[in-house]
């Protein structure tokens, strides 16, 4: 057994989680929110056979695309807020990050 751990964007969470029970995967999902961004993102945890961990990763992959976007940074904190100006840059988001982790006990009741 596996415990998968998927983090993927806010857009990308109701097409994964539709393509998710399609293919028969289990998930809980989970509301979070990025250290980097500050933007929601949306966590799935699920336990899965070995056997098909391929497939959710293909699942996965299919489901959550990168793609860029212009942010403008926020202002830092303890500096002197007067003198900075922001200037949007562009930064890569969505995609999914994966967290595959061994399982020593699986029950379901």
């Amino acid at each position: 057994m596996k415990m998968v751990i998927a983090i993927v964007h806010d857009k990308d969470s109701a097409r994964l989680s539709d393509a998710l029970v399609e293919q028969d995967f289990r998930a809980t999902k989970l509301a979070t929110t990025g250290g980097f961004l500050k933007e929601g993102n949306t966590t799935f945890m699920m336990g899965i056979p070995q056997e098909r961990l391929d497939d959710l990763m293909d699942v996965i992959q299919s489901n959550c695309s990168s793609r860029d976007q212009m942010i403008t940074p926020i202002s830092p904190m303890g500096g002197h807020a007067d003198s900075y100006i922001p200037y949007p840059v562009e930064v890569q988001v969505g995609g999914a990050t994966v967290f595959v982790l061994p399982i020593e006990g699986f029950h379901q009741f």
